[in-house]
């Protein structure tokens, strides 16, 4: 059958992945880590705001909409198989074997390059806390943020269970900070501008090129929910506990990104904003409690930036993982350690990929261009598996759309606008970004092609169209599942 070219659950019993090692709180404090509030809220209010003023609530708003339906395509793919390569086989199963290698790949080339974005203000965060020279310093930016990422390497190495672990803890000082920090904002007598209603209107937008230019950098916010797929060979109720994890993650997430947007457009102005690009909160935090109590918040980003750098190598370890069990890139990386049962070849290809384009990277422009130019081609990236997605999800489920208003709403409609709003976002933005993104961006995509051509010609069962037999297998299996939804 289909599923078993792309490995399953059967695959983590043996020379494969800890199965089991995770719960639903667990898959919810991924969720959260994964997103990373404080990190996003620091590393990419500047953009935002350069890309729509004022209208950032608005655009957290819209595209968190959108973002939900792909939340929900997940939730619904996840219950038709649990693989750690989630949507490289779920695309594959539901769309085609192309389009599935190419979702793969769009996460591995994304997080590569969010290696880049979460390494800049780990280093300029920590170096704040003493000197705000030091902090916009390159060289002195590049090895703090170089050893900080070898920290959280050697912790995704060691296992799941003491990456979960460390989560918890990280991801509890991380929202206590930042509850604090947003009450504190809200009820703030001393403001730079007045709240408006119109922030969150469709017209704050100069046009629909201003309106998908902010949604690019918002879909950027919200990445990272779906770690909680990568991990679902390692989760009790693999089919079923990513999914919910997933979903309530994103709620937190969405109020906090709504909290704190409105709480920069009250407190900050956009000179403020533009001249600390790559340490906003540091700022935000100063406005509302000026002095030492103000670098408490800085704590909330450094944990953040912690958390979403592991959650990151655990999706790109993952997603190699599945690949290379698969043989659709080398199989030395389906190698997983004998005892921590974690996919030690591909970490260490990761490692070594990663801090090379750090390191360069500091070397090409400003810590703000870098961290402008990344964050709009990884908007660029995600938009093209979670487009992926929530077209998968339409098309597998299509017999069970029509059965019921909760299948059309959740499995159908939302997914769909959600697929939709990826896309339309992706064509729209690409005139106005700049060629350095667009190498990035889109030059990345384009060197999946190598690979996925090689082991296509080679005859990898990956790229072989599921038989009609298989197809009706699976429709019989989905309807039975559906029956228990």
């Amino acid at each position: 059958m289909a599923n078993s070219v792309v490995g399953d659950t059967a695959a983590s019993e043996e020379g494969g992945l800890r199965s089991g090692s995770l719960g639903l709180f667990d898959s919810v404090v991924m969720a959260v880590a994964g997103v990373a509030p404080a990190y996003s809220i620091a590393a990419s209010t500047a953009v935002l705001v350069g890309a729509v003023a004022l209208g950032g609530a608005a655009a957290l708003l819209y595209c968190g909409i959108a973002m939900f339906g792909i939340v929900f395509a997940f939730n619904y793919l996840g219950r038709s198989e649990a693989n750690a390569g989630a949507s490289y086989s779920w695309v594959r199963r539901a769309l085609h074997p192309v389009l599935g290698y190419l979702s793969g790949w769009a996460l591995i080339v994304s997080a590569l390059v969010f290696m880049v974005l979460a390494t800049v203000p780990a280093g300029a965060n920590v170096l704040g806390l003493f000197s705000a020279a030091a902090a916009r310093n390159v060289a002195d930016v590049t090895i703090v943020g170089s050893v900080f990422f070898l920290l959280m390497v050697g912790a995704v190495a060691a296992g799941v269970t003491i990456t979960v672990t460390a989560q918890v803890i990280m991801s509890s000082i991380e929202i206590a900070i930042l509850v604090l920090f947003g009450v504190l904002a809200l009820v703030h007598g001393h403001h730079v501008n007045t709240f408006s209603w119109h922030w969150f209107a469709p017209s704050i937008f100069h046009g629909s090129s201003g309106f998908f230019a902010g949604a690019l950098v918002a879909a950027f916010y919200y990445w990272g929910w779906d770690v909680t797929a990568n991990l679902n060979e390692e989760t009790k109720g693999a089919k079923r506990t990513p999914g919910v994890g997933g979903l309530i993650g994103m709620v937190f997430v969405f109020v906090l990104f709504e909290v704190f947007t409105i709480a920069t457009n009250l407190l900050l102005s956009s000179g403020q904003i533009a001249n600390n690009s790559a340490d906003v909160l540091a700022v935000l935090g100063q406005a509302v409690w000026h002095g030492t109590g103000g670098k408490i918040i800085i704590l909330a980003v450094v944990l953040s930036t912690i958390a979403t750098l592991e959650t990151t190598l655990i999706q790109v370890t993952r997603t190699l993982f599945s690949m290379g069990r698969d043989h659709t890139l080398p199989g030395v990386l389906g190698t997983v350690h004998s005892r921590r049962r974690t996919p030690l070849v591909a970490t260490g290809v990761v490692t070594v990929l990663s801090l090379g384009l750090f390191v360069g990277s500091q070397f090409i422009g400003s810590i703000g261009t870098i961290m402008s130019d990344a964050l709009n081609a990884i908007g660029l990236q995600i938009a093209i598996y979670y487009c992926l997605a929530g077209l998968a999800v339409v098309m597998l489920y299509r017999r069970q759309l029509f059965k019921s208003l909760k299948n059309f709403v959740f499995m159908g409609l939302w997914p769909l606008v959600g697929a939709l709003f990826m896309a339309t976002m992706f064509v729209k933005t690409i005139p106005g970004l700049n060629a350095t993104t667009l190498w990035v961006g889109l030059g990345a995509m384009a060197l999946g092609v190598i690979p996925m051509t090689y082991y296509w010609v080679k005859g990898n069962p990956y790229f072989t169209l599921p038989s009609p037999e298989d197809r009706h297998a699976v429709v019989e299996e989905l309807e039975e599942l559906e029956q228990n939804l």
